[in-house]
Order: structure tokens, then sequence, then C-alpha cells
């Protein structure tokens, strides 16, 4: 039964991830609004719902550590591996808007968030400033959008502008049904998905650990990984990574502060969050900003450098609790990779900017 659970889990996500995509495309179009908002709005708060119930449950029955690894285990999995794969898929195009702001303010939250948690802990105060955030940067991006494409409407995807002009309110009314079925299904699917995924597991005698940090890590993402996967093969690409970004920003301000805020002594944070998890969040969000600035495209080997980075992260949580004696030279070969791939990264973004002046001085 587990096992046909998870079959259907995996059918219902799938068809679930199309309808969103289908409607929030459209939706976007017969709104006037680009899909990268979409995706960092609606999409990126649909696909968290997991995230965000599973958070405020655990800090309303005072599991913190279960409210907080859940977001930085999600931000970490969005970025390396979901954003990886996507692009390894097919190379991911990064809008001058999400380069100019949404980017920044990934990186500049999740900065924000790890000096919060300096003290050990994120206060109720903390936590409405980060929902008070959230409001604010939703109302932003929607303002600055619809001025975006009232200056350059001739950056416009051609699929869309067309639906742009035969959508009225009742195609408007179908998109938006499409898009509440496409969450619905996302959250229903991943929800039979984790619960069967457990139940198998289990019954194999894989550790209560082990499934946490691969088939529940996974499970809580599934909507993510479906949306993105799904809007890169349709070639909604403003949608695929603005789901990602939008949902990263969405967890700090959204899951971090909703949740601190609702419970009673805020948000604490356990000393192996503060030393490894969060440090890892930080540096997996500075990371995107050269990956995403070589010719504001995702490349397929960037993408794959992501995957590596991801497993390594997974692996080296396996390694910390089954085998403790290895964590040191894992740690060590991992202190060796990261200057190899910032050097990869730095020489790209030379390589880019070289040749963009050579198109220049040739024009």
């Amino acid at each position: 039964m587990s096992i046909i659970i998870l079959v259907l889990g995996l059918i219902i996500l799938s068809l679930g991830a199309e309808l969103l995509v289908r409607g929030a495309s459209r939706l976007a179009a017969a709104l006037g609004m680009s899909p990268l908002v979409i995706g960092l709005t609606v999409v990126a708060f649909g696909t968290i719902a997991p995230e965000l119930v599973v958070s405020i449950q655990s800090s309303l029955a005072g599991q913190d550590d279960v409210a907080v690894g859940n977001v930085l285990g999600s931000n970490i999995m969005n970025v390396l591996f979901i954003l990886g794969l996507s692009a390894v898929i097919v190379p991911l195009q990064v809008s001058k808007q999400l380069l100019r702001f949404d980017l920044m303010l990934m990186m500049a939250i999740s900065i924000l968030l790890a000096a919060m948690a300096f003290d050990g802990s994120i206060g109720r105060i903390e936590g409405l400033l980060l929902t008070v955030g959230l409001v604010s940067y939703i109302t932003f991006s929607i303002v600055l959008s619809r001025k975006e494409q009232s200056k350059t409407p001739g950056e416009r995807d051609v699929e869309v502008t067309s639906f742009s002009n035969q959508h009225g309110s009742r195609e408007t009314i179908v998109n938006l049904v499409l898009l509440a079925a496409g969450l619905g299904m996302l959250i229903l699917g991943s929800q039979w998905f984790v619960h069967s995924a457990v139940m198998i597991a289990r019954s194999l005698g894989v550790s209560e650990f082990l499934i946490g940090v691969t088939i529940v890590a996974v499970g809580t993402s599934l909507p993510e990984l479906a949306t993105s996967i799904m809007a890169a093969i349709r070639g909604e690409r403003d949608i695929a990574v603005g789901n990602v970004v939008g949902s990263n920003i969405f967890n700090i301000m959204g899951v971090v502060g909703i949740s601190s805020a609702v419970s009673p002594d805020g948000l604490s944070m356990s000393q192996s969050a503060l030393q490894f998890d969060l440090p890892v969040m930080v540096a997996v969000a500075v990371a995107c900003l050269p990956a995403f600035f070589t010719g504001r495209v995702i490349s397929r080997w960037e993408g794959g450098l992501f995957l590596a980075w991801y497993f390594a992260y997974v692996i080296s949580l396996v390694i910390s609790v089954t085998s403790p004696e290895l964590s040191a030279s894992f740690s060590s070969l991992m202190m060796i990779a990261i200057p190899v791939t910032v050097g990869a990264l730095l020489i790209s973004v030379i390589t880019f900017v070289r040749s963009e002046r050579s198109a220049a001085a040739l024009n």
C-alpha cells in the first residue's frame, strides 16, 4: 500500500506542477504581470506551504529545531539541488529584475538571519519585522513589475503577449482555478509521498536521521522541485528561477518570521545549526551571484556544480552522525574543494567580462 501511495503521490505532484505552471504563466499575462513576479510571489508562496505548516506547528509545539532546520535545509536544497537540476535539464535565463533586486535581497536577508540568530534565537519582534518585510517585498515586486512592463513591453515573451491580448475575466477565473488546483495537488502529493516514503524506509530499517536528511528533506521541497523542473521543461524559465529565489525569500521572511512571531518565546537556534547549516545557507545564497551574473544564464556546468555541492552537504550530514571519526577528514576535503569552486566561478565571471568588453570594443 505504501508503494501505491508513493506512486500516486508522484503522479499527483507532476499533474499539480503542470497545472500550476500553466495557470501561473497565463495569469501573469491576463493581469499584465511578468511571469517572474508570479514565480516570485504566487508560485513561491504556494510551494512553501508544506514548510510553513510544518514550521508553525513545530514552533507552537516547542520543537524549534524542526522549525529552523526545515527552513535552512529547504533553502540549501532549493538552490543547490532544485536550481542545479533545472539548469542541467535546460540552461536558465536570469532576468535583469531578479539579478538587480531579488537575488540581492535573498543574499541580504540570509545574512540578516545569521545576524539575528547570533544570540542563539529569533525573537518575536524580529519575527514580526521579517513578516512585515515579506508584505513589503510582495507589494514592491508587483509595483516594480508593472512599471517594467510599461517601459519595456517588447521584452515580454511572444506567447505571453498573445495571451494578454486574448484573456478576459472568464479566462482569468479559469487560470485562478488552475493555479489553486495545482497548489492543492502539490501539497497533497508531497504529503502522500513523504508519508509513504517514511513508512517504506522504516520497514527497511533505515535510521530516523537518514530519513530526515534525505526523504523528508526532499519531500518538503517537492512542490518547488516539481514546479521548477516543469517550468524549465515548458520554457517558463522565469518561473523556474523565480520560484527558487522567491521560495528562499518567503522561507526566511515568511516561515521563520511567522513561526517566531507566533511562538511565545520565539525560535531558538541549536549550536549545530549556528555553526554549520546557517553558514552553509548564507554561502549558498552568496554563491548564486557569480553563477547568475555570467551572461545572466545559469549554465549546465554551473547546475552540475550546484548538484555536486548538495550531495557533498548531505554526505557531510550523514558522516557526522554515522562515522564521526571520518567527519574531520571529509571536512578537510571540503576545505580544499571550496577554493576550487570559488576559483571556477571567478574564472567564469572574468571570462564573461572580457568577452563583453571585446564585443563592446568591436562595436
